[in-house]
């Protein structure tokens, strides 16, 4: 009997894991799929043919700007800042044991903009040059760059310090970032109140998430630091899994969760801050990732954090596109559909919740 007992579990465990590993491939082929239809649509249109010669660098001229200047960098920005907004949204809620969890409710994406406000506005890096939207042009990106990334990871080391003190409770974090958030809001309003007009109208231009504006540098920048973490989170997965349980389970079976959770943020604050202070704020896609596919493949951390990181991926890729083609020729902000997709899925997710626990 003991043997056909172990025999069903060792079965039952090994059918589990083949469904979640074959949900995280569907996710990496729906992400491949995306990315061929993403490098087909626009303006130039072009036939399988072409777009394999392109590749290869047979292409003409024109198809070879289209493809490796403006489609491939806009493609690897959404896949890289994608999957990476999507597993620190992933590690965020698990840490914070909060599923609000996110660089918008932890201050990260508003201390950015702040930054790069000082950026454009006080160190004058961002200018106008007529009436016209499509004039508006940062003249000195790397130096906004550098102060939204600083920026940022000022918010996020007054996170880390709190999360230090025993008697704050994980929870509370969210609230602290509220007020983090609503703090760096305060200083980017009072900036664009004195600020002269074609100031303002660059530090707005900047908030909007644009995917075009990272050079292939700064990609392989963002990817390495993805490809670091997102080693770290899959060495840590089974503590995640432990901390599920709460605090007093994860240490008893030997997990040291303030130095996880610490270490975690750290590297999820790192990789949202590069992420943010590149591309510039893209909203939801943190928050909804990790969210939707914990309704796929379950708290599973071994399969949650590479499902999240696709999810993310996927959810970016999807936007972008849609913002590329929608009103073509006319380019929308990537912030905005992401926006747009990501609100009505939440407030659903958050009803679907409601009701399972009536």
């Amino acid at each position: 009997m003991e043997k056909k007992a172990d025999k069903k579990l060792t079965r039952d465990y090994f059918q589990y894991q083949r469904k979640k590993t074959g949900i995280i491939l569907i996710l990496a082929v729906l992400v491949l799929a995306s990315m061929y239809f993403a490098l087909r649509s626009g303006v130039a249109e072009m036939t399988l043919y072409n777009l394999w010669e392109t590749l290869l660098g047979r292409g003409s001229d024109t198809l070879k700007i289209v493809v490796w200047t403006i489609r491939l960098p806009r493609i690897t920005a959404a896949v890289v800042a994608g999957a990476g907004l999507g597993v620190s949204g992933c590690i965020m809620q698990n840490n914070l044991k909060n599923p609000l969890a996110s660089p918008s409710t932890l201050g990260v994406t508003s201390a950015a903009a702040f930054g790069a406000n000082v950026a454009i506005i006080v160190l004058g890096g961002g200018s106008l040059q007529s009436s016209q939207s499509d004039s508006v042009f940062i003249m000195a990106p790397y130096m906004v760059t550098f102060c939204a990334f600083v920026s940022s990871m000022t918010a996020i080391a007054v996170i880390l310090a709190l999360s230090k003190l025993k008697a704050f409770h994980p929870n509370v974090m969210i609230l602290a970032g509220v007020a983090i958030s609503s703090l760096f809001g305060a200083g980017t309003t009072f900036l664009q109140y004195f600020a002269e007009s074609h100031h303002v109208a660059a530090a707005v231009f900047w908030t909007f998430g644009n995917l075009g504006r990272a050079t292939w540098n700064e990609l392989s920048i963002l990817a390495s630091l993805l490809l670091i973490s997102f080693f770290y989170f899959m060495l840590r997965s089974w503590d995640y899994n432990a901390m599920i349980g709460g605090e007093d389970s994860a240490q008893s079976l030997g997990v040291n969760t303030q130095r996880i959770r610490l270490g975690s943020m750290f590297f999820a604050s790192v990789l949202i801050s590069a992420s943010v202070s590149f591309l510039g704020i893209i909203s939801f896609i943190g928050l909804i990732a990790p969210q939707i596919t914990r309704r796929l493949v379950g708290n599973d951390h071994r399969f949650l954090i590479p499902g999240s990181a696709l999810m993310g991926a996927l959810l970016l890729l999807v936007s972008d596109t849609a913002a590329r083609t929608m009103l073509s020729p006319i380019i929308l902000p990537v912030g905005v559909i992401t926006s747009f997709l990501g609100a009505p899925i939440f407030l659903y997710i958050l009803i679907k919740d409601y009701q399972t626990k009536m």
